[in-house]
Order: structure tokens, then sequence, then C-alpha cells
């Protein structure tokens, strides 16, 4: 099994611990295309109470990857997908966050 095969499973694993409906292969597809930041502990996760990463998901990811509008309903969107995932859970993990934004927003096709 590759690294990459092992952080794919390890992402299944929390998204059905967390119940979280999300396909095996976007998240095969998000992580694939996070490349190698999934293997740095610092940056596989997202620090929700950092204001500062919050921008930058919704800069570098929303608008910049999926191509959204800049406003309001990013930030309302970020917000939905962290309390989905668990304020208090440590492992916020950047792939399954992506995942659920790409869903919430329906840009599957990105990833397809």
């Amino acid at each position: 099994m590759s690294k990459l095969e092992e952080k794919i499973a390890v992402y299944v694993a929390e998204s059905k611990k967390l119940n979280l409906s999300l396909d095996e292969k976007l998240i095969a597809a998000v992580a694939k295309g996070l490349g190698p930041s999934i293997y740095n502990a610092d940056a596989e996760t997202i620090a929700a109470s950092d204001k500062a990463e919050l921008d930058r998901v919704k800069n570098n990811f929303l608008i910049k990857k999926l191509g959204l509008a800049d406003g309001s309903a990013l930030d309302t969107a970020l917000e939905e997908v962290i309390e989905q995932v668990g304020k208090s859970n440590r492992n916020k993990y950047r792939v399954i966050i992506y995942a659920l934004l790409v869903k919430k927003f329906k840009k599957e096709s990105i990833y397809a």
C-alpha cells in the first residue's frame, strides 16, 4: 500500500466515523489534488479557530480552485462544514473539509 493509499484510508475511515456521506473516489481525488501537503501534519489539518487559515481556505480553494464568487455564502458554507466535522474534533482534515465543500457547491466535476 502506497503512502497516498494509506492517507486516503485514514480520511475514508474518519469520514465514516463522523457519518459524513462522502464518496471514496472524491476523497481520493481531493487528496491527490492537495499533493505533498497531506504528508505534513500541520498542513494536513485546518485550524478552524484561526481566521487567517479560514481566509486562506476561502481564497485559495473556494475562489481560486472551485471558481466561486466571493461573498458571505462562502463563509457560511465553511462554518457549516466545520460544524459537520465537529468544532471540538482535533482532526479537521483538509481533505475532508475540501471534499465536503466540493459536494456542498456541487463542483465534483472539477475532480472527475
